[in-house]
């Protein structure tokens, strides 16, 4: 029977901007098994509320205690699933993203994010989060809705890839930043090394696509995934369904080339579940696929391809 497994966002279980597959797993599951797992925001000290009382105590003990060996992101893991081998497919089935800070933040980075000549100093806002109605409230009084989700889901890179940043996304997931990747979606991801070493971080309460200032509102999360191993699939990067949508992903330091990745993959997967030819497909994407740009500031860009169901 598949168990439930809980993992703390405490330092010994988190690693700080990098993917790197030599990490050795803080948790072993079956596959099949759920984790219930917490990440903290991916901010620096720079970045936290001046009400320090705001931040909880983990977080802060995290900050001091964890060695930033890259970006900001802070990933909780890796999990090793037993059977992962290379070659096959992890599924990750996202079952509940819930939020758990009283605050976010959103910033500018000097030469980052999609206008950097236009915006070359630091700015950040602290927006205040409403849990129980899942909301926030912007600096200048406007209220907005919340739709949280996880920027960075990833297995291991592979291994002879060596350690790298959690900036980039890549074929192994990673800062995807895709906001279509909320509960009740399942994301799937080709399997590079032995127990796949699954990770989760990069908590966002709320993004538009594009994510163009370079950040989200960034906040913690707590997050339900189950796990399990594929060995009948062979994707050979990262691909997503919710109940209603088939959700391809293109990753491509040209933008361009990534929306061609995206699109071609959505026609391999309406050839899976269909006997539509290639062409029939490519026509298909072109009435009812919709082709969006899930991020431009990674320096590797993303697009996705959102179909319905309902029209295979």
């Amino acid at each position: 029977m598949s168990r439930r497994h809980e993992l703390s966002a405490i330092p010994e279980n988190i690693h700080w901007g990098f993917h790197d597959a030599s990490l050795k797993p803080v948790l072993h599951v079956a596959s099949g098994d759920t984790v219930h797992l917490t990440s903290w925001a991916a901010a620096d000290k720079e970045d936290l509320p001046a009400d320090l009382s705001l931040v909880q105590a983990g977080h802060l003990e995290a900050v001091e205690r964890c060695e930033k060996r890259g970006a900001s992101h802070m990933l909780t893991g890796p999990i090793h699933v037993a059977g992962a081998e290379p070659g096959d497919v992890l599924q990750i089935d996202i079952l509940k993203v819930n939020l758990i800070d009283r605050w976010g933040y959103v910033g500018i980075l000097p030469l980052r994010g999609t206008l950097p000549d236009e915006f070359d100093h630091h700015s950040i806002i602290h927006p205040e989060i409403d849990i129980d109605r899942s909301t926030a409230r912007l600096p200048w009084g406007t209220e907005i809705d919340l739709s949280p989700f996880f920027g960075v889901i990833a297995v291991a890179p592979p291994p002879h890839w060596g350690r790298l940043s959690s900036i980039q996304p890549r074929m192994f997931g990673g800062n995807m930043d895709n906001k279509e990747l909320q509960a009740g979606t399942t994301l799937y991801l080709p399997v590079f090394t032995e127990g796949a070493l699954f990770s989760a971080g990069d908590g966002h309460g709320v993004q538009g696509d594009g994510e163009v200032c370079i950040t989200a509102l960034e906040t913690g999360l707590t997050g339900a995934f189950r796990l399990t191993v594929r060995k009948d699939l062979d994707y050979v990067g990262p691909f997503a369904e919710s109940e209603t949508h088939l959700i391809s992903i293109g990753l491509n330091e040209d933008l361009d080339e990534a929306a061609r990745i995206a699109v071609r993959e959505m026609i391999n997967h309406i050839c899976r579940r269909t006997d539509l030819t290639r062409e029939r497909a490519y026509m298909l994407c072109s009435l009812q696929g919709d082709l969006r740009v899930t991020q431009t500031v990674d320096g590797v860009k993303g697009c996705h391809m959102m179909l319905s169901k309902t029209v295979l």
